[in-house]
């Protein structure tokens, strides 16, 4: 398979990941990321070292009114490094928690892990500020 098409493959992965993050569609999101994904969030205290930590995180947001209003991602890259892929990319996010909005910008970094051919999963999120 060639890194072309591996760099293709992981990109595809990304935009379904953000999609499914962008509609708060917690089934497809989560679907997304391995079992064993670590998160770190510049908005959380501490890393959450397992998808079912972070799930239980979304679980309090959403019971707190939390919602993706709109997710747009830009400056995509991809470095392929075997069956472990590195993606880069900004992000715009609007969310509702409550009745209250909030729009942020942000850099984002997922490690993603091919975990049978053609099919990857996110198996790392950092999450860091862009000063606007």
């Amino acid at each position: 398979m060639t890194v072309a098409l591996k760099e293709q493959q992981v990109l595809n992965a990304a935009e379904r990941l953000v999609a499914a993050f962008a509609r708060t569609d917690t089934a497809a999101y989560f679907a997304a990321f391995s079992e064993d994904a670590s998160f770190v969030f510049h908005t959380w205290p501490t890393p959450l070292l397992s998808r079912a930590a972070y799930e239980a995180v979304w679980a309090d947001w959403l019971a707190d009114g939390f919602e993706v209003l709109e997710c747009t991602s830009s400056k995509p890259f991809v470095s392929v490094q075997g069956d472990v892929a590195i993606f880069v990319h900004e992000v715009r996010t609007q969310l509702r928690v409550a009745s209250s909005e909030s729009t942020s910008y942000e850099r984002e970094t997922i490690v993603f892990r091919e975990v049978e051919a053609g099919r990857w999963l996110a198996c790392h999120e950092h999450l860091s500020a862009v000063p606007q």
